[in-house]
């Protein structure tokens, strides 16, 4: 079918066609912020699961004689 940088080419005139050239700055911020939200998201949730896998030590009271 389509190779190489024709591709990218047409996939870019298609989306500036649906969206029109004032959405895309809009479309592009709302991209980048849901990535953002995404890869935070994903980060507190490996520490999450890395703050589990850590054996958590029980502080034992002291003996009051």
């Amino acid at each position: 079918m389509f190779s190489g940088p024709w591709q990218i080419v047409l996939l870019l005139v298609v989306i500036v066609l649906v969206f029109g050239s004032k959405k895309l700055p809009e479309l592009a911020r709302a991209l980048g912020k849901a990535k953002g939200e995404f890869k935070k998201g994903t980060q507190e949730g490996e520490q999450l699961l890395a703050d589990e896998d850590k054996p958590k030590l029980e502080k034992k009271p002291d003996a009051e004689a």
